[in-house]
């Protein structure tokens, strides 16, 4: 019996519904082993949009691991079964051409599944991009730069950078955040793995997404489109907070930059050293005559964790040395060293260090 014979003739009698039961338990299981405590885990989502992605997932990976399983395992039996003897005549097996059974089986079993996955797919993406947009939902626009991201709450009046706070949704009262995105320069993609899948930031042109995680915490992603040299640490940090607190940040961020540096006269040297040289060309502090929008908004610098989109934490002596040359610490940065001396970046970093 060759190979063709033995497809005609092998039956697999396993209920359709355990089988894909048993292999997305044997899939969810495996995936939480290996990528449990990781922030990016695609496998345990925390908003509706990832959840839709994360269902989808289950469904392709089941399928395709049933196929592998069933041809794997056909390749296995006829590799044991039909093995060389030393007992075998040399000849040729007997060959089947033209068989109309074999031929429409592996023609439209492979159609049928492509089909299913490509209907369920187009469900998935309909239902993600036809939600309906409450009236209680925020909007943010956010803003790809090499290598951060801005972040304008149009409705809010407030504008800030690299951490995007959103409130969390609660279901009998929703109010997920819509993001509204576009780039001001080379090509970006927006991913965080628990909260929605990747949309690409292309210049001149506007995307959208929606997340709604009913769980407050830190929510990580990354940019996923290679825009330059400092890709890799173009991170994205999202806090998901209880509606009294994210009211109470977007209070705290309409307000103007601290203007009461009395106690402080070094940080009161370092708000006019920081007056007169260049930082006001690219940078926005409220209330001052620094008015840029190249790099980022450094009205409440000190109130965020991390500087540089995320890959170093916001302390004074990181903060001077970012200040003093930032491509020392991210090489590529499009902001340049100001050469100042240490009395200088010490003022200035005192000034900024005051700016919550």
């Amino acid at each position: 019996m060759n190979y063709f014979q033995l497809k005609t003739r092998l039956t697999v009698q396993i209920p359709a519904n355990l089988l894909t039961a048993a292999l997305k338990g044997f899939l969810v299981l495996s995936a939480q082993a290996l990528l449990a405590g990781s922030p990016t885990n695609i496998f345990d989502p925390a908003a509706t949009p990832a959840r839709s992605i994360f269902g989808l997932s289950m469904l392709v990976l089941s399928v395709t691991l049933a196929i592998f399983l069933i041809v794997g395992g056909l390749l296995l039996y006829a590799l044991i079964r039909f093995r060389h003897r030393s007992s075998d005549s040399g000849h040729e097996p007997a060959q089947i051409y033209g068989s109309n059974q074999i031929e429409l089986s592996w023609t439209v079993i492979p159609i049928l599944i492509v089909v299913m996955l490509f209907l369920s797919t187009t469900r998935v993406i309909w239902q993600t991009e036809a939600a309906p947009k409450p009236a209680s939902a925020v909007d943010v626009t956010v803003i790809g730069h090499q290598f951060w991201w801005e972040y304008r709450y149009p409705k809010l009046g407030v504008v800030t950078a690299n951490e995007l706070h959103i409130p969390i949704s609660n279901p009998q009262k929703p109010s997920p955040a819509f993001l509204e995105m576009s780039s001001a320069d080379v090509a970006h993609s927006f991913w965080i793995p628990r909260l929605a899948g990747k949309t690409d930031l292309i210049p001149n042109r506007v995307n959208t997404m929606w997340i709604d995680p009913p769980v407050a915490g830190l929510y990580l992603g990354q940019c996923a489109q290679y825009c330059g040299t400092q890709h890799a640490k173009m991170l994205l940090r999202v806090y998901a907070e209880s509606p009294e607190n994210f009211t109470a940040w977007v209070k705290q961020q309409q307000q103007p930059a601290n203007s009461d540096l009395s106690g402080n006269p070094l940080a009161e040297e370092g708000r006019a050293i920081f007056l007169r040289n260049a930082c006001t060309s690219c940078h926005t502090v409220s209330g001052t005559s620094a008015t840029g929008r190249f790099g980022p908004d450094l009205t409440h610098l000190a109130s965020r964790d991390t500087i540089a989109s995320g890959p170093i934490e916001n302390t004074p002596q990181n903060l001077r040395k970012w200040i003093d040359d930032p491509n020392i610490m991210k090489p590529g940065s499009l902001m340049p060293s100001m050469h100042l001396n240490d009395h200088d970046l010490d003022a200035i970093t005192a000034y900024l260090a005051m700016l919550h």
